[in-house]
């Protein structure tokens, strides 16, 4: 359960740190945001892999979590454009994280079995 209020804290942050780049150009201030969100999300992220989680589960939720809420966020915030063939790109980005999940899973499974 830690391992997921870990990943779940580092996307946020990530998030967070993306969006205020984008901000940024408006005022330069958002600095101080980027930095705390982007070095906080990697100080987890460096947390989760000590505690023995797999860097390619991890990385691969991280980023595909990360591209998929600042592409929403940035459009509601920012007006950026979210298009059909967009948010068809995030259903396959999604998709393939779970498809690594669900591998991952399934090696642990066959792991315990030996």
């Amino acid at each position: 359960m830690l391992r997921w209020l870990l990943l779940s804290a580092a996307i946020l942050l990530e998030v967070s740190g993306t969006l205020s780049l984008r901000a940024m150009t408006d005022n330069v201030a958002w600095v101080v945001l980027f930095v705390i969100g982007e070095a906080g999300s990697f100080v987890l992220l460096a947390l989760l892999l000590r505690r023995g989680a797999p860097i390619g589960l991890v990385y691969g939720i991280w980023s595909a979590c990360g591209v998929v809420l600042t592409a929403v966020l940035a459009a509601w915030l920012f007006h950026d454009p979210l298009t059909w063939l967009m948010g068809l790109g995030i259903a396959i980005v999604v998709g393939g994280v779970f498809l690594v999940e669900l591998g991952a899973a399934r090696h642990a499974r066959q792991a315990d079995d030996r």
